[in-house]
């Protein structure tokens, strides 16, 4: 890899962390906190919506990101010839 694709490759992999981590941020700290009062007049199952963010939304939106970033990777690797395939 040439030293110009290696930093587009590392320019979108810290793009993509960005991205990701944003919404992670965004649903964490602003649906689970920020929001709180707004999001618990909705119930899903009995639960208010504010509360379920707080309490394992963020955590299961922060799993699907990590399977999100692994696709996306390997992607980029494939497309830049880093895979391991």
């Amino acid at each position: 890899m040439s030293k110009q694709d290696n930093k587009r490759y590392w320019r979108a992999n810290l793009r993509y962390l960005a991205i990701l981590l944003s919404i992670w941020f965004i649903v964490s700290f602003g649906f689970g906190i920020l929001l709180v009062d707004q999001l618990n007049e909705i119930r899903i199952g009995g639960f208010k919506l504010g509360f379920w963010f707080a309490q394992q939304g963020s955590i299961y939106v922060f799993v699907v990101l990590i399977f999100v970033y692994i696709r996306l990777m390997n992607k980029l690797d494939h497309k830049y010839g880093v895979d391991d395939d």
